[in-house]
């Protein structure tokens, strides 16, 4: 998956979720697509400015990708 691609699904994450829960939302795409953003060794911040999303939010991405040792993202 490309730096484009990732970045065009958290767009579509973040700005389809309720804004009180931007954070979560950052987070919770980064436990899903760690696997990917650890294979290509992408950076954080290759990923935020694809998205467009302000980079305020580059440490929950962080957050989310080390969090995804501990738990998995239950798809609804």
């Amino acid at each position: 998956m490309s730096i484009a691609e990732l970045g065009a699904i958290l767009s579509d994450m973040y700005n389809n979720s309720p804004k009180e829960d931007a954070a979560l939302i950052v987070r919770l795409f980064g436990i899903r697509y760690a696997a990917e953003i650890k294979k290509d060794n992408y950076s954080n911040e290759e990923i935020m400015k694809a998205s467009g999303i302000s980079e305020a939010y580059i440490n929950e991405l962080s957050k989310g990708v080390k969090l995804s040792v501990y738990v998995s993202s239950k798809q609804l």
